[in-house]
């Protein structure tokens, strides 16, 4: 059965989007704990559009649950989490321009400088993933960077329907079963929400999922604590 990684970003969106001091994402990662997550996940953004670094300090000291530190694979970021010490850093893509994550990281073009930033979170006993798209070839570039664990941008999956869903639901099942069988723990995340998430939970060898924008969007109509809980409730399905 996967746990739940809820990610809190869009509670830092509506707080920065006023430029005021609520709703405190740290409040609300509490509130998740008491839903039930397994985990709590935040973005550093290199922008600082949502998630800042009082936000990521604060839920260090706070958490009962590990923290996931998502973040750009740059100098600053791998300095900030070597002084912050997350439980786990997932290096994901970033670009300015984006309103989200628009797919995994290009591993192969990217080998020397992944795998410089992976060996220096890894040695200060960070465990380190990569996100990446759902096949093997991203695996294996991935394995060349020593990760220890990767997380599968479920983007696609979460944007088709019928048939063309199915097939890459296919496709998930069969990287996380490649991946798996490589040694790597696998993660899934982006776009999972709660009419799509039961098959890629029941994905066999599937370790976490990460899921924000479905459950904050929840929490609106029914506090965060509930639709914590209500995820978590479909994932144990």
């Amino acid at each position: 059965m996967a746990n739940l990684g809820v990610n809190i970003d869009h509670v830092a969106t509506i707080r920065q989007a006023r430029g005021t001091q609520y709703p405190d994402p740290v409040e609300a990662a509490v509130l998740a704990q008491l839903g039930g997550a397994d985990q709590i996940t935040v973005h550093l953004r290199e922008d600082r559009r949502h998630i800042i670094d009082r936000d990521v300090r604060l839920l260090r000291s706070v958490l009962q649950v590990p923290l996931n530190l998502e973040m750009a694979c740059t100098h600053e970021m791998v300095r900030f989490a070597l002084e912050i010490k997350p439980d786990m850093v997932t290096l994901v893509p970033e670009k300015r321009e984006e309103r989200t994550t628009e797919g995994g990281l290009e591993v192969a073009g990217q080998i020397a400088p992944l795998t410089d930033a992976v060996r220096h979170l890894q040695s200060a006993g960070i465990p380190c993933s990569l996100f990446i798209e759902p096949d093997e070839a991203a695996v294996d570039a991935t394995l060349r960077t020593n990760a220890q664990m990767v997380e599968f941008h479920t983007g696609r999956y979460s944007e088709l329907t019928g048939t063309e869903q199915s097939r890459e639901l296919t496709r998930i099942t069969a990287a996380t079963a490649y991946g798996h069988g490589k040694g790597l723990a696998v993660h899934a995340g982006h776009g999972l929400n709660f009419r799509n998430v039961i098959p890629v939970a029941r994905v066999p060898h599937m370790q976490d999922l990460n899921i924000g924008h479905s459950i904050v969007a929840r929490a609106v109509l029914v506090g965060l604590e509930r639709a914590v809980r209500e995820m978590k409730d479909l994932i144990q399905k």
